[in-house]
């Protein structure tokens, strides 16, 4: 579980410092994707991760294997660390950031977000969903298994709950998911898990 606090903790399975010596990431610039260095610190991709030619990834930032960043998507880990987990899908145009000296943004693993979305200094945990357009505010938290609704806006500092659907702007407690609503979070990431694999034999990176 991820938890949210000025300084929030990483998960050990999840979490990659820049001092490892892991063959299986990566700081080159990849073949695709566009990778840079803030103030002398790189990112770190995992070898089976894709990131899209037009997307970009800054900083003190790592995103752990099998996950995908997609056209036009922006991970800015410059004033605060970025770190995201196993086999999540960032869809194309949204924006990750952090706010500088108070906190990073921590995605877990098996998280979908969807085209447009605004992830802001704040904690996704395993396995939620956000739909396209929403934005996720400063200290806020998506626990495992919630859904926050497309175009729905969730304010500084408020807790999604694990089986709950938020809409609204701003977001408020829509109703519970159903278990087979929960059930598919599971079944859209790995099919972008296989999306992606086939983008990265199209544009010949088969790292």
């Amino acid at each position: 579980m991820f938890h949210s606090s000025a300084h929030p903790a990483t998960p050990r399975e999840e979490r990659h410092t820049h001092d490892d010596d892991d063959d299986d990431y990566m700081m080159m610039m990849m073949t695709t994707g566009n990778l840079l260095a803030w103030r002398g610190v790189q990112p770190h991709i995992h070898s089976s991760a894709f990131v899209a030619p037009t997307a970009f990834v800054i900083g003190n930032t790592t995103i752990g294997q099998e996950s995908s960043i997609w056209f036009g998507t922006v991970i800015r880990g410059d004033v605060h660390e970025i770190r995201i987990g196993a086999r999540t899908n960032i869809q194309d145009n949204s924006v990750v950031h952090v706010t500088g000296g108070k906190y990073g943004t921590y995605i877990g693993s098996d998280v979908t977000i969807g085209h447009r979305a605004i992830i802001h200094a704040c904690t996704l945990e395993n396995g939620c969903f956000i739909g396209m357009g929403a934005v996720v505010m400063d200290g806020a938290v998506v626990q495992s298994g919630a859904m926050v609704a497309a175009n729905a806006m969730i304010t500084p500092g408020k807790t999604v709950r694990s089986g709950e659907l938020w809409a609204g702007s701003p977001a408020k407690l829509l109703r519970p998911l159903s278990q087979e609503e929960r059930n598919s979070f599971s079944v859209i990431t790995r099919k972008y898990v296989d999306l992606h694999q086939e983008y990265r034999a199209l544009l010949g990176d088969t790292a």
